[in-house]
């Protein structure tokens, strides 16, 4: 009875913290559009949230350094750790903080839940993965939302609507080959020395932009901007990344990644709610049709 009751209870557990991970997930798009009511440009304001994120990855990274009964890193897991932590982490945070600055927080979440089909078109053009009735069933579903809430967004006044979309298409794509790349990796080395590694790949690659493209002056910001970045770091980095990771851990990456769908419906209400971006009919027709062409991949 009380192993029942315990396995319940990491269930349950397990449910919280993946619902919560979403949330956190869900927040950022809300906490980069707040910032941009600043004059704040993508590149700064992500090298402040990277400045802000990595001590905690720094630690993690330490501590399972100093474990005796690690797993050594081979040349091949340092190249994949490089190449993997500039794709999932660098480039897909750049184009998606650029992106945001022409699109509403909204849309941008709905392109970037579409990564499972991403994932899926990439494994059939270049792995030869199966593509058929239901994969098929599933893009058109997921497309036909993404144009309804479009063509939404079309009737608003908006410049480089198109661009903003094309950046965070961009986010989703390079998301989605890090998501394809990185299986092997993570098996061999566990997720969370993984995750801190990549991410500190990523923090460097930002630092580095950064340091090349501005003066260092250019980090000087409000303390709202101060506040808003290390937010998004806590709470929309790194305890997600570990809540994720705990929650696949006690109920399966299966029923964690539907419980993700909590995100874009989130991120909808929060949009409205702090950001005036008024919720419409099409907007929630188009997040429902996405959801349900992603719930029918996440099932298969």
């Amino acid at each position: 009875m009380a192993l029942f009751q315990s396995s319940k209870s990491q269930t349950l557990l397990g449910y919280g913290l993946a619902t919560l991970a979403a949330i956190g997930f869900s927040t950022k798009a809300i906490l980069v559009k707040l910032a941009y009511y600043e004059p704040v440009d993508a590149v700064s304001l992500l090298a402040l949230r990277m400045l802000f994120s990595s001590p905690f990855f720094l630690l993690i990274a330490l501590r399972h350094a100093r474990q005796k009964q690690v797993t050594p890193l081979r040349l091949k897991d340092y190249l994949a750790l490089l190449v993997l932590g500039l794709l999932g982490y660098y480039l897909s945070s750049l184009f998606d903080f650029i992106g945001l600055q022409y699109i509403s927080a909204g849309l941008e979440r709905l392109i970037l839940f579409l990564y499972p089909t991403f994932v899926v078109i990439i494994s059939a053009l270049f792995f030869g993965k199966a593509f058929g009735r239901k994969e098929i069933v599933a893009l058109l579903l997921s497309y036909a939302g993404i144009g309804v809430v479009f063509k939404d967004e079309l009737a608003l006044p908006a410049e480089n609507l198109l661009l903003g979309a094309g950046f965070v298409f961009a986010s989703t794509l390079t998301y989605a080959a890090y998501l394809i790349g990185a299986g092997e990796t993570i098996a061999r080395i566990g997720a969370s020395r993984f995750t801190a590694y990549a991410m500190l790949v990523a923090c460097a690659a930002t630092l580095m932009q950064f340091l090349l493209t501005h003066q260092p002056q250019a980090l000087l910001v409000s303390t709202r901007i101060y506040q808003l970045s290390l937010v998004m770091a806590v709470i929309s980095t790194v305890l997600p990344v570990f809540m994720l990771s705990a929650a696949i851990r006690m109920i399966g990456s299966g029923h964690t990644s539907l419980i993700g769908m909590l995100g874009p419906v989130s991120t909808l209400f929060m949009a409205d709610y702090f950001l005036g971006e008024q919720l419409s009919v099409q907007q929630i027709v188009g997040a429902v049709l996405v959801m349900l062409g992603v719930f029918s991949l996440s099932l298969k």
